[in-house]
């Protein structure tokens, strides 16, 4: 280490440019390049949220997506094809911009991808070689350059947001975690104009790197902020939440992002690491985004919040059990075992209380919009009834399932769980995590129920 300090001292260490580009210098109206897809919401709509792991992760969530397509609604559609929102993490993140770009037609490709890709094969992970210690000293063992041959020669070029989005529904939220507001940072429209910067351009495989960036072992990834190039004033909610007597702790520190983007005499870069740091379920994002908005049914549109009537929340938890062989005597852990289960305590804790607080805010959010819905003018209710005849105003109704390893068959459930958190599986493992996925939609009850209710409403 007081080699790796003496180097520190003598150069740079390794870091990631910027990536990211500013507004383009004419009005909001007059842009071209597409914009995040908005009114995505059915009568009945499927969310779900794809939890961090690795390649673990990202085989499981595939799994899932197949299990939705094989849910028939009827000759023509499955459960897949009412697929809404997705809100993904770290490995999770893999398969979420993977289906966002290529939609159902790539799911065998990327089952393929998963099987021959190797993450791992240009990373630096040797902590004998005295320049690697240099590197962890100064942030990372490895930048983004490190990932390039695998997530831009392998998965996805040279693809952007814009490009994913031209392809409409379903939103996606790609979670990282801002280290300085220590908030997460969810890749989407509105995070990015905040900072005056434009998502269309930018290239979906460098968000995905900054979901996946384990502290240390990747360097973060860098945006960075250009006020000047923003003409309007902050929104008028950033001045409302400013003058209200709101205790959260977490209204103030996104106040605080918000100001910090606009502020030309704050710091000019963000740095973001692996979302999973702060909460490995992608829900949190959620939760930023609906205090932000302050509507009753944001993120959604007001089109969304007058169509929906159901809608299944599921939220994909690809994490292992614990695995310890210290509580057997009364010596141990060592000081790696200590670390990697403190790190594990951290990460599993914000994502319960996470979870248990998303399932608290989804009923408030479907009361929230009933209460729209139910104070409408009656010349609009009027008006929605004859575009859809039986439309109630309390006719909406949010649910949220888990699905985790602990769904399937015990054996099998233990066999997965010992697959590490790697960005490199054996073929056999991926193919039995994906499996996996697609029987865990087979066996939900509130997949299932969902599923008879859906074909019901399409059989009206």
């Amino acid at each position: 280490m007081v080699l790796a300090a003496a180097l520190a001292g003598c150069a740079a260490g390794p870091y990631n440019l910027p990536r990211n580009q500013p507004l383009p210098a004419r009005p909001p109206e007059a842009r071209q390049q597409p914009h995040e897809p908005t009114d995505v919401l059915d009568d009945v709509s499927v969310a779900v949220s794809f939890s961090g792991g690795g390649i673990r992760a990202a085989a499981f969530s595939l799994g899932i997506l197949q299990g939705l397509d094989r849910q028939a609604l009827d000759e023509r559609s499955s459960l897949l094809d009412r697929l809404s929102f997705i809100t993904s993490v770290s490995g999770g993140s893999l398969t979420s911009a993977y289906y966002g770009l290529h939609g159902k037609e790539g799911l065998l490709k990327f089952q393929q991808l998963l099987k021959d890709g190797d993450g791992e094969a240009t990373l630096r992970l040797s902590l004998f070689n005295p320049l690697n210690l240099w590197r962890l000293w100064s942030g990372g063992l490895n930048a983004r350059e490190d990932l390039k041959e695998w997530l831009e020669g392998q998965v996805f070029g040279d693809a952007t947001f814009g490009d994913m989005y031209k392809r409409g529904k379903p939103l996606i939220w790609i979670n990282a975690t801002n280290l300085e507001q220590r908030i997460a940072f969810p890749f989407q429209e509105r995070t990015l104009e905040a900072m005056c910067s434009d998502i269309a351009t930018y290239p979906l495989s460098e968000a995905v790197a900054a979901s996946m960036a384990v502290p240390l072992v990747f360097s973060p990834v860098v945006l960075e902020n250009f006020p000047e190039r923003c003409a309007e004033a902050l929104p008028a909610w950033v001045d409302q939440h400013a003058a209200s007597s709101d205790p959260s702790l977490l209204s103030k520190a996104l106040l605080s992002a918000v100001k910090s983007a606009r502020d030309r005499g704050a710091g000019r870069y963000l740095k973001l690491v692996d979302g999973g740091i702060s909460d490995n379920l992608g829900l949190t994002s959620l939760h930023q985004m609906r205090i932000l908005l302050g509507t009753p049914y944001g993120p959604w549109t007001e089109r969304d919040a007058l169509r929906v009537r159901r809608l299944l929340f599921i939220v994909v938890d690809s994490g292992r059990r614990p695995d310890v062989r210290w509580n057997q005597s009364i010596a141990g852990p060592n000081a790696v075992d200590v670390a990697s289960a403190s790190i594990d305590a951290a990460i599993d804790t914000n994502a319960r209380l996470s979870y248990d607080s998303f399932l608290a805010e989804i009923k408030a959010w479907e009361a929230a919009i009933v209460r729209y819905r139910c104070t409408l003018p009656a010349e609009r209710v009027d008006a929605l009834v004859q575009q859809k005849p039986g439309w109630r105003c309390d006719d909406v109704r949010f649910e949220v399932t888990r699905i985790s390893f602990d769904d399937l068959e015990p054996s099998k459930a233990s066999r997965l769980s010992t697959i590490p958190t790697r960005l490199r599986l054996d073929p056999g493992d991926v193919d039995a995590l994906v499996e996996s996925g697609a029987e865990a939609i087979e066996r939900s009850y509130a997949s299932q129920a969902f599923l008879r209710d859906a074909r019901a409403d399409q059989a009206r």
